[in-house]
């Protein structure tokens, strides 16, 4: 069975997006470049949309995608503690029927498993934490993090980020290797330094090594374009990226 490819929103931008009508207007494009899913941003709502969930929730369901749900917080606050919006977002993304919600790891350092236990056995959405560009983000919280996890049988995973180790740092590979059991979701993406820090950019700009990793990461594991999806035509560059990683 082939990976599923998914679209995020935010490879498209902030400015292209607001121009183009929100989120709910990149639907149509997503659909019709032959990817089986979107995830939406919640950075990207505006006061309507947040307060609507169930109509966003419904055109992507009469687009025939599947909802990955996307959140810009962490899984633990500054002081080590769980964070208390987990809740809400749970709701957000049972109201959106996503299957994924990917949020960042942020300062963990003890594992609270039956509050946890809790509050994923209350949903069938997957919990997938990411691999942010902060210190938060590097490879050593995240394996603490995923033998703790793993310690405790908890049905949480891994969104893999490819270029986010740039930001850290650090070896995309290395991470691949030590951390590629606990991933179910992979954000593909390329980057070059610029600066002191680096850019996101697209494949066909980039060179073989995002490919050579991706093959190192699990085969069945959905495959996000967050990538700059730029042009005069979007339809045919979404359809573009869409066949490459399809075909890889």
């Amino acid at each position: 069975m082939k990976a599923e490819i998914i679209v995020v929103t935010a490879a498209y931008g902030h400015q292209q997006i607001a121009a183009l009508g929100g989120q709910l207007a990149l639907l149509p494009i997503i659909q019709q470049a032959g990817a089986d899913g979107v995830e939406i941003r919640r950075e990207l709502f505006d006061d309507a949309t947040l307060a609507d969930l169930p109509a966003l929730a419904k055109a992507i369901e009469q687009h025939q995608l599947r909802t990955s749900y996307s959140v810009p917080d962490t899984l633990f606050c500054d002081d080590g503690g769980l964070n208390p919006q987990l809740t809400n977002y749970f709701e957000e993304a049972q109201q959106l029927k996503a299957q994924r919600l990917k949020i960042a790891l942020g300062n963990f350092q003890t594992l609270p498993t039956e509050q946890l236990r809790a509050l994923l056995a209350s949903s069938d959405i997957q919990l997938a934490v990411e691999n942010d560009q902060t210190e938060q983000g590097k490879l050593a919280p995240s394996q603490r993090f995923f033998a703790a996890v793993s310690e405790a049988d908890l049905p949480i995973s891994m969104t893999f980020d490819m270029a986010n180790w740039c930001w850290t740092q650090e070896n995309a590979e290395q991470a691949a290797a030590e951390l590629g059991a606990y991933v179910s979701y992979i954000h593909v993406k390329a980057a070059v330094a610029q600066g002191d820090s680096f850019r996101a950019i697209a494949l066909d700009d980039a060179d073989e090594s995002w490919l050579n990793l991706l093959k190192k990461l699990p085969e069945n594991a959905p495959r996000g374009i967050e990538f700059p999806l730029e042009g005069n035509d979007l339809l045919t560059v979404t359809r573009h990226y869409v066949a490459l990683l399809r075909n890889v």
